[in-house]
């Protein structure tokens, strides 16, 4: 079974940082990529990045330059740091290993 745990959201002012992360464990600690998506207010689920198992990293246009996805396979975990944030950055954050199914995200809330 999948198992991952996403952590690190909060508030922050526009054009800050934060990082968020993502611990995975069973099946997930194996899966070939993992994917951060998020969900703003009254909008669809947003793929932003992925990063496959040996590190190949992939980026939507929105966030492209901006934020940058990483692991460490050794502490099964994945990173997703933000920077340059923006009041439209403002969604819930999920991390999704393939194969797993969603988890419950975690906020972020960028604010002028």
């Amino acid at each position: 079974q999948a198992q991952f745990v996403e952590s690190g959201g909060g508030s922050v002012q526009a054009g800050g940082t934060l990082g968020l992360s993502c611990v995975v464990s069973g099946t997930a600690v194996s899966a070939p990529w993992i994917n951060w998506y998020r969900q703003a207010p009254g909008k669809q689920r947003e793929w932003i990045a992925q990063i496959a198992k040996l590190g190949e990293a992939r980026y939507a246009d929105s966030v492209k330059g901006r934020f940058a996805i990483s692991r460490d396979n050794a502490k099964n975990t994945v990173y997703l740091q933000m920077s340059s944030l923006t009041p439209e950055d403002t969604a819930v954050y999920y991390c999704l290993p393939a194969g797993a199914s969603w988890g419950r995200g975690t906020q972020v809330t960028v604010s002028m």
